[in-house]
C-alpha cells in the first residue's frame, strides 16, 4: 500500500496504471473516506456545513480522551532533525515507471496535490539529475570565474558565505514539465502532469557582486557560461542582462537551511523566470563570454521542435502558467456539495496578476481569489469557492501575468507549436469530474 494515501479527508491515490490490481481495489473499497470532513453540504456556499454538526452527534470519539491526552509525549529532540509525520509518509516524490532507463538520469516528481500555500518543502523538492546526485563536501569545493575579467579568481565556500547575502523566494520549473502532454493525455495525476517545478527560499550572493570583484567586461561580455562538478558537466549560456538585473544568485542556502544534496548542495545557480536547467548545481565555474556557448545542453537538448521540423533555441523563460491541483486527477469527490478549488499559478516574466476558473471546460470562467504573498517569478495559490451538484464538470484555470500574456489553450498552443514538442507545454490544464466523484485527467482544445 505504499503508493496509496487513505487518510480521511485527503485521499490522494496514485494512478490506476502504476497500480497492482490489490491496490486498485484498495483505493476503490477506501473511497468512502475521500474528503470525509470537507464541506459537503449541498446548501449555500458559504452556509455551516453539515459535518459541522453538534459535539458527539454520530461520532462519540470526541467524548473519549485518546491516549496522546492522558500520557507523556515523547521527550524534546527525541528526533534532532525533525521529521514528517508517520501518517503523511505517503506524501513523497516519485519517479514515473518507465520515464527513463537509467536512475542516475531521471526525474522525482514533487507531489503538488498534498501542498499548500507556495512553498515546497525541501524534502519534496522535485529532482531532476543527468548524471546522478552527489554530497560534496563543501571545503573541497571551489567556484572559478574566469573570461572577460580583469581578475580570474577562485572562490572557496567561506569566501563566499563571507559576502553580503541577500533571501528570495522563486519558482523552478523544468523545460519538460507537463511535456509527456503534448499530444495527448499521458499521465492520469498532477504530481506526474506538473510536479517538475516547486517554490523555495533561496539564500546567496549576487553574481553580480562576484563578477563586479572580479572586474568583468560588462560591455563585450554579454554571456556568461555556468559550468556545474557534476559527471555530466552540465553547462548552460546565461544573458548578461538577467545578471545586471540583480536577481541571479550563486546559492549556498534553501529555505532557511543549506541546500539538500539532491539540489546542488553545496553551491548552485539561482536564475529566477528561465527552466531549471540552467539553475546549473554543483556550481564550480562561471566564464564571462562574448557570445552564447552552444553546448550539448543547448545545441542538442532542451531545444523547442517546432512544426516546420526546426527546432528552436534559448528559449529558457518559462512562460504564464497554472494547474489546479486539488480536486485533480486521481481524487474522488465523496459527495455533492461545498469544496475549495485551489492550485498554483507562475510566470517566469513576473507577477501573477489574475488566475480564473472554469468548471464547465470553459464555456464560463470566474476569477479565482489569489492568496498573498504574490511575488515575481514565484508560485502564487489561488482559490475559489465551488458547489458541485453531482453533475459531470470539467475544472480548469487560466492564469495571466503583468505583462499582459493570458495562459493558452491546447488548441491555440498547438496552432504555433504543433504536438510532437518536448518542453515548454503551459497550455491550460483540465480535470473531468463524474457522477462517482472520480476525477481523471482530459485535454480540452
Amino acid at each position: 500500500m505504499a503508493n496509496i494515501d487513505t487518510r480521511p479527508g485527503r485521499v490522494r491515490p496514485a494512478p490506476e496504471n502504476f497500480l497492482t490490481d490489490e491496490q486498485i481495489a484498495a483505493v476503490k473499497d477506501g473511497r468512502r473516506d475521500f474528503l470525509r470532513k470537507a464541506f459537503v453540504t449541498a446548501s449555500a456556499a458559504m452556509a455551516v456545513p453539515a459535518v459541522a454538526r453538534a459535539a458527539g452527534e454520530g461520532d462519540p470519539a470526541i467524548l473519549n480522551l485518546p491516549p496522546w491526552s492522558t500520557s507523556l509525549g515523547q521527550p524534546v529532540a527525541a528526533n534532532p532533525y525533525g521529521m514528517p509525520s508517520k501518517y503523511e509518509r505517503g506524501l513523497q516524490r516519485r519517479e514515473s515507471p518507465g520515464l527513463t532507463r537509467v536512475g542516475g538520469s531521471s526525474v522525482a516528481f514533487t507531489p503538488l496535490q498534498g501542498l499548500f500555500g507556495i512553498i515546497t518543502p525541501s524534502g519534496l523538492h522535485f529532482e531532476r539529475h543527468h548524471q546522478g546526485w552527489h554530497d560534496v563536501d563543501p571545503s573541497k569545493h571551489r567556484l572559478m570565474i574566469n573570461g572577460l575579467v580583469k581578475t580570474n579568481a577562485v572562490f572557496t565556500m567561506d569566501d563566499i558565505m563571507r559576502l553580503p547575502s541577500v533571501s528570495r523566494i522563486h519558482f523552478i520549473e523544468c523545460g519538460a514539465n507537463t511535456g509527456m502532454e503534448w499530444g495527448n493525455v499521458a499521465v492520469p495525476t498532477v504530481q506526474y502532469s506538473h510536479g517538475m517545478i516547486s517554490c523555495s527560499e533561496f539564500t546567496g550572493v549576487p553574481l553580480k557582486e562576484i563578477l563586479d570583484m572580479c572586474g568583468a567586461d560588462y560591455k563585450k561580455g554579454r554571456f556568461v557560461l555556468a559550468e556545474g562538478a557534476d559527471g555530466s558537466s552540465m553547462t548552460r549560456t546565461i544573458p548578461m542582462e538577467l545578471i545586471e538585473s540583480g536577481e541571479v544568485l550563486v546559492a549556498y542556502g534553501m529555505n532557511g537551511e543549506m541546500l539538500r544534496p539532491e539540489n546542488g548542495y553545496p553551491l548552485r545557480l539561482v536564475v529566477p523566470g528561465v527552466q531549471g536547467v540552467s539553475w546549473v548545481k554543483w556550481l564550480r565555474r562561471i566564464e564571462v563570454g562574448d557570445k552564447p556557448w552552444a553546448t550539448k545542453d543547448e545545441a542538442v537538448h532542451y531545444v523547442d521542435l517546432m512544426p516546420d521540423g526546426l527546432h528552436r533555441q534559448y528559449t529558457s523563460i518559462q512562460e504564464c502558467k497554472s494547474v489546479i491541483t486539488t480536486p485533480s486527477g486521481g481524487q474522488l469527490l465523496l459527495d455533492k456539495g461545498f469544496y475549495n478549488i485551489s492550485g498554483m499559478a507562475w510566470s517566469g516574466r513576473g507577477k501573477v496578476t489574475r488566475v480564473d476558473v472554469s468548471t464547465d471546460g470553459g464555456i464560463n470562467w470566474r476569477q479565482a481569489r489569489l492568496e498573498t504573498p504574490v511575488l515575481s517569478k514565484a508560485v502564487t495559490r489561488f482559490n475559489i469557492d465551488w458547489v458541485w451538484d453531482g453533475k459531470p464538470a470539467i475544472l480548469q484555470s487560466r492564469a495571466a501575468d503583468e505583462t499582459g500574456y493570458v495562459q493558452p489553450s491546447y488548441g491555440q498552443l498547438r496552432k504555433v507549436r504543433g504536438t510532437k514538442s518536448i518542453y515548454h507545454n503551459n497550455a491550460i490544464q483540465s480535470w473531468k469530474v463524474v457522477e462517482s466523484g472520480e476525477v481523471s485527467n482530459v485535454q480540452v482544445l
